[in-house]
């Protein structure tokens, strides 16, 4: 992650001729050799293995936190001191008191904050967000989304920081990127029922603690039912972020792994050609003709970093809040906080309890 957001950083200047253009100022990695070294293949004038030291330079002036999750809040806390905007990486903080203490501190700094949910942000998710605000689709009635990937499929993988600890298991890595489109495209999820499981109880090098997959039902404040599921196992699965959308008047699909298509489904077709329409993107659909002015040609994962670039530099420009803020990222955190109790307790919980 630091990578692309060196590469964004970088290049968003170039691709939204944004009014503030960004300096690579400095670059911090865990030991002097590693620091240098990523100084000089992302172009940073200065590197060093002290945060501290970057976060309080006086040439630095804001901070892209893409470190471990335990991290997040020190930083955070010591950049938002010294009123520097910040855009943290996914999920924000290791604890639901991590981010509920972050949150408090960057609204006390009133300066720029943001989590980095950049899967949302494709041009075709965001087309699907207006098709869904404009009723499109008429009043929505179900939502069913997944995060699946299988990068531990194999029980011969080995133990590694991500099998250790609930903030680095599937519920804690990838449901958040689910859940923040669950909100984003319905709105706040007031209840949820949850189940995760650990599957491969035992890899080469260790024991395994947190969940290999979990799913949940819910509820959404708009009246509408919805089911997620979340796994590492899932295997044939590289980037299952996927969901259907069902409206009284329509419907929408969407799947990562063809991120420049969404399917469309309109009752008020004719009958005889009544059926999902796939969409190519295209410069009509948000943020994609900075990048290409032919249809069908597709932005990538990289441009979405681009775009959450934009989004930042413009929320430092004007002052205002773009979202996701670091409350939008707790308000996630909440949910799956809420998913984890309700499985352990075997029982539906509220979302506003947490």
């Amino acid at each position: 992650m630091g990578k692309a957001h060196a590469v964004a950083m970088a290049s968003v200047g170039a691709v939204f001729e944004t009014a503030l253009r960004p300096r690579l100022e400095m670059v911090c990695a865990s030991t002097p050799d590693s620091a240098e070294r990523y100084r000089k293949a992302y172009g940073f004038a200065r590197a060093t293995d002290d945060w501290r030291s970057l976060v309080e330079d006086p040439q630095v002036d804001a901070i892209v936190i893409a470190s471990p999750q335990e991290t997040h809040r020190r930083i955070a806390d010591a950049a938002f001191a010294l009123g520097k905007p910040v855009l943290c990486e996914k999920p924000l903080g290791a604890s639901m008191e991590d981010s509920a203490a972050m949150v408090a501190a960057a609204q006390s700094s009133g300066v720029a904050n943001m989590v980095g949910f950049n899967y949302i942000r494709t041009p075709a998710s965001q087309y699907a967000r207006q098709l869904i605000q404009s009723g499109e689709i008429g009043d929505i009635t179900w939502f069913r989304g997944e995060h699946t990937e299988d990068f531990y499929a194999d029980p011969r993988s080995p133990a590694s920081w991500r099998t250790s600890g609930m903030a680095n298991g599937t519920l804690g890595d990838l449901a958040p990127h689910m859940v923040n489109a669950a909100l984003a495209l319905m709105g706040p999820i007031t209840r949820v029922m949850g189940t995760y499981e650990t599957v491969h109880a035992e890899r080469p090098g260790g024991s395994v603690d947190n969940d290999d997959h979990a799913q949940m039902m819910c509820r959404f404040e708009n009246g509408a039912m919805g089911s997620m599921y979340f796994s590492r196992i899932a295997t044939g699965r590289k980037m299952g972020y996927a969901y259907e959308i069902t409206g009284t008047s329509g419907a929408i699909r969407f799947d990562q792994e063809d991120q420049n298509a969404l399917w469309l489904y309109k009752m008020s077709d004719h009958e005889p050609q009544r059926g999902f329409r796939k969409i190519l993107t295209g410069p009509a659909h948000p943020d994609y003709l900075p990048f290409c002015q032919g249809p069908g040609h597709g932005t990538g994962y990289q441009d979405q970093i681009i775009i959450e670039a934009r989004d930042f530099l413009r929320a430092i420009e004007t002052g205002q809040a773009i979202w996701p803020t670091f409350q939008d990222g707790h308000d996630v955190n909440r949910v799956i906080a809420a998913t984890i109790a309700s499985a352990d307790a075997e029982t539906w919980q509220t979302v506003n309890d947490f």
